[in-house]
Formats: structure tokens, C-alpha cells, sequence
């Protein structure tokens, strides 16, 4: 009798969760294989920085580009060369780019508490006003990657220019679990 009705209270509380839009808590690295995302072993930086530091319980990611499946750089202005689409993609492409270089600095996705603050820095036409349109590519990743724990504050910023021609550039601050 006792186990019958444990497996009812866990089959209700189930059902209860899903209703409520919860689902099995399943592990970053898990959900990015989940969507056919491989991250890659991050290269070595072009100049005298680091792609990540360490302090406490938070990691400061320098900023990343878009890395296209081809192992270059993602290239032009949005606004005249880059459309929306491939703005929200590049940005996304940009957010596996700092999860490769987090996981190298952390050793597991499984760490991360949540994306504390982001940057993203648009190479745009002077006359455009989207730019945080174009960020919301990266802030959906997150949220499709940690769930809650992908939401977070966000600045996003037009530019002149950026390295490369990079269509955006973005760099963010990570808090671990304790």
C-alpha cells in the first residue's frame, strides 16, 4: 500500500510541476547536447589578456565573437551587411563561444548558479536602434542552456566598429554554485 501511494504523490507532483511549466532539472552540457551544440577547446588569445578569471564564486569572461561551425570569425555590420536573423544568430553563435571558454575555466557547466551580467556590444550602422533585439539571440541561449539560472542583467550597446568586423562582441560575469 505504501509504495502504491508514494508512486501516486510522485506521479501527482509531477503533473503539478508541469502545469506549472517545471521540468527535470537536467544538466547544461546535457541540454546543449540535447540541441546538437558540441563546445569547443577555446583558443589561445591574440594579445596579452585571459579569456576568463576566477575570482570567489564569480568568473569574468572577456569578450567573444562569433564562431562559425568553420572555426572563423562571423563578419559584418548589422544594418547593411547583417540582417536581424543573422544578428540574433551571431549573437547565439557568441554565447557558445563563452560557454566553451567558461567550461574550460570551470571544468563542468554543472557549477554554474547563474549569469549574473552581460554585455553586448553591436557593430551597427549608426542609425540603428535594435540592439537589444539583436541581444535577445544570446539571452534566450541562456535560458535555454540554465533555465532561471540563465537570466540576467544586460546591457546592450551599439559600436562603430569591432575587432575583425564581428557583427557583436560580448563578454559576462558568471556566479558558481558554492
Amino acid at each position: 500500500m505504501y509504495k502504491k501511494t508514494s508512486n501516486f504523490l510522485s506521479l501527482t507532483l509531477l503533473i503539478f510541476l508541469f502545469s506549472f511549466g517545471f521540468s527535470y532539472a537536467q544538466d547544461p552540457e546535457s541540454r546543449l547536447k540535447d540541441m546538437g551544440i558540441e563546445l569547443r577547446i577555446p583558443g589561445t588569445p591574440t594579445a596579452n589578456f585571459v579569456l576568463a578569471v576566477q575570482v570567489g564564486n564569480l568568473v569574468f569572461l572577456s569578450g567573444h565573437g562569433p564562431v562559425m561551425s568553420d572555426g572563423e570569425f562571423m563578419k559584418g555590420k548589422v544594418g547593411s551587411e547583417i540582417e536581424m536573423e543573422q544578428a540574433q544568430e551571431a549573437a547565439r553563435l557568441t554565447g557558445i563561444s563563452l560557454l566553451s571558454s567558461l567550461k574550460a575555466e570551470i571544468g563542468s557547466l554543472s557549477r554554474v548558479k547563474r549569469i549574473v551580467k552581460v554585455l553586448g556590444m553591436v557593430n551597427a550602422v549608426p542609425d540603428y536602434t535594435q540592439h537589444s533585439i539583436v541581444m535577445n539571440g544570446f539571452s534566450d541561449f541562456m535560458v535555454e542552456v540554465f533555465g532561471e539560472g540563465g537570466k540576467h542583467a544586460r546591457s546592450a550597446v551599439g559600436m562603430g566598429s569591432l575587432p575583425h568586423n564581428i557583427p557583436i562582441e560580448i563578454e559576462m560575469i558568471v556566479e558558481l554554485k558554492e
